[in-house]
C-alpha cells in the first residue's frame, strides 16, 4: 500500500498521466513476480554498460505478450 503511493507519487513527480499510473499499478499488483524479473534483467544489462532506457526497452520487448494480457 505504502510502496503504491510512493510509486504514484514518483510517477507523478515525472508527469506520468493519472489513467497510465493506475493501469500500471494494477498491472504490478496482478503478477508482480514479472515485474520484479523485469528490473532484475534490466539491472543485469545495466551492468553490462548497457544505458538505462535501450535496456529497459529491450527487456519490456522480450516480455511484450504478457505484458499485453495484464493490460487488458
Amino acid at each position: 500500500m505504502f510502496k503504491n503511493f510512493l510509486l504514484k507519487k514518483m510517477l507523478r513527480t515525472q508527469g506520468v498521466p493519472e489513467a497510465q499510473i493506475d493501469m500500471f499499478i494494477n498491472m504490478m499488483e496482478k503478477n508482480p513476480e514479472l515485474f520484479k524479473k523485469i528490473a532484475e534483467e534490466v539491472k543485469v544489462k545495466m551492468d553490462q554498460g548497457v544505458d538505462q532506457q535501450t535496456a529497459s526497452l529491450t527487456v519490456m520487448k522480450k516480455y511484450e505478450q504478457e505484458l499485453k494480457k495484464l493490460a487488458q
